[in-house]
């Protein structure tokens, strides 16, 4: 009697059991259903907003990568930028660059036509000290100004940065004959208390470039740090390639001299401007 009491109460829990479980499935499954379409309406609002920025100019993607050569009015540089987007008209970029410097004095002597011994002479730069080398490792943000009107417009970005200067000074060899020792040698500036240093200067006397490698491991290392500001006019026909051109200004500054010349004064800070070119690809 005790069991066929228990039997159809057991049977209502394990129905009751059943039903409340169906419920929190269905209650779930709705939940999850709509957590699902809200997610859904978000990308549809996401993708309508940049369509329609897209219409108004503004280049949509999420990152960037770009390829360049500048020309500084004292020097040029290659460059490497990637840029990840941060809404319809801002985003962050990260660059790397690498460059010489040079003093606006420069000028060759010398002729490839004469020999000195046995090697062919090379112009060289008189009265260069050392040659001025920077890797930029750098950050900044890029903000649409002015977008394209159609595929053949024109978009304006400014760009604004800044970072590390990392500075490498290598000395610049020449060679010369030295009649005292009847020898060809190779040197550099020393610092004008040294008798090859006269023989540097004294142009009355034939001489030759070393080559660009002479010099390598007397490198000295000068960290400084940079920052810029510019503009670039991005004329590429589609927005999921970038072809620009960009200019703008750039300073450094280095907490030791950089002698790059021995007749100018050695400097710390650099202000120049700039120009270059810039091929990439969005995504």
């Amino acid at each position: 009697m005790v069991i066929s009491k228990l039997i159809p109460a057991s049977l209502c829990c394990l129905l009751s059991l059943a039903s409340l479980s169906l419920l929190a499935q269905d209650t779930n499954e709705g939940s999850d259903r709509k957590s699902r379409q809200a997610k859904q309406q978000a990308r549809r609002d996401k993708v309508n907003q940049m369509a329609k920025a897209e219409e108004e100019g503004a280049i949509i993607y999420h990152k960037e990568w770009v390829l360049g050569g500048k020309l500084y009015n004292d020097g040029l540089a290659a460059h490497f930028q990637k840029a990840k987007m941060k809404s319809n008209y801002k985003s962050h970029w990260y660059l790397v660059e690498v460059g010489v410097r040079k003093a606006n004095n420069e000028y060759k002597i010398g002729s490839e036509n004469i020999s000195i011994g046995f090697a062919l002479t090379r112009p060289y730069i008189y009265a260069k000290q050392n040659v001025f080398m920077q890797t930029k490792i750098g950050f900044g943000q890029q903000y649409l100004i002015g977008g394209k009107g159609n595929k053949n417009g024109v978009a304006v970005m400014a760009i604004y940065g800044g970072g590390l200067s990392l500075g490498l000074l290598k000395p610049y060899y020449i060679e010369k004959f030295d009649v005292a020792n009847n020898e060809l040698i190779k040197i550099n500036w020393m610092g004008g208390a040294n008798r090859t240093d006269t023989l540097f200067l004294d142009q009355s006397v034939q001489g030759t470039s070393a080559g660009f490698f002479k010099g390598f491991n007397e490198l000295k290392f000068r960290p400084g740090v940079f920052a810029k500001t510019g503009l670039r006019f991005d004329y590429g026909r589609y927005n999921e390639m970038v072809s620009a051109i960009e200019c703008g200004v750039n300073v450094e500054f280095y907490p030791q001299e950089m002698p790059i010349m021995v007749d100018n004064p050695a400097k710390r800070f650099f202000a120049n401007i700039y120009v270059g070119i810039e091929f990439g690809r969005r995504k």
